[in-house]
């Protein structure tokens, strides 16, 4: 059963969340991958949120370019922590699509990361670490890779 839920805009947003899919499965954490547009599909974005926890989804990742309504629109229709992930896809390079995700209001929180690649690293990272508080395997090899990471500087 899929914990981590990576819900793109666009299918062309794939390749951009790929890195995201290579540190969960190195985590060994299911996910499942979803395609919804907060725009052009807005009853299947509210329906999205109000049913991934009784999905066993525990954390959303939620990328999106432009005017990235999607991760603010995947919070406002659930309590499960969502990780947004502003993408490159507009003439202003994921600059605002990172403006529209930090800027949400008091009381509908997401975690917004690096715009990019980077990003769906480290949303990736961020989804192990808050999976780890309940998940004893998870914990350990998040644990490992952390300390692994530490001993790649000597």
């Amino acid at each position: 059963m899929p914990l981590v839920a990576i819900v793109m805009g666009s299918k062309t947003d794939a390749d951009l969340m790929r890195p995201a899919v290579e540190v969960l499965n190195k985590f060994g954490i299911d996910y499942e991958m979803s395609v919804i547009s907060a725009h052009r599909n807005p009853e299947r974005a509210r329906q999205y949120g109000l049913e991934a926890r009784n999905r066993g989804i525990e954390v959303i990742i939620a990328a999106a370019g432009g005017a990235a309504h999607l991760p603010g629109v995947l919070a406002s229709w659930t309590t499960l922590p969502v990780i947004g992930v502003p993408l490159p896809t507009s003439e202003l390079e994921g600059t605002d699509a990172l403006y529209s995700i930090v800027q949400m209001p008091a009381g509908i929180p997401v975690a917004c990361v690096a715009i990019g690649t980077a990003g769906a690293k480290n949303a990736a990272y961020l989804a192990a670490e808050i999976l780890s508080l309940k998940h004893e395997e998870i914990r350990k090899a998040y644990e490992k890779y952390r300390t692994d990471l530490q001993g790649s500087e000597k």
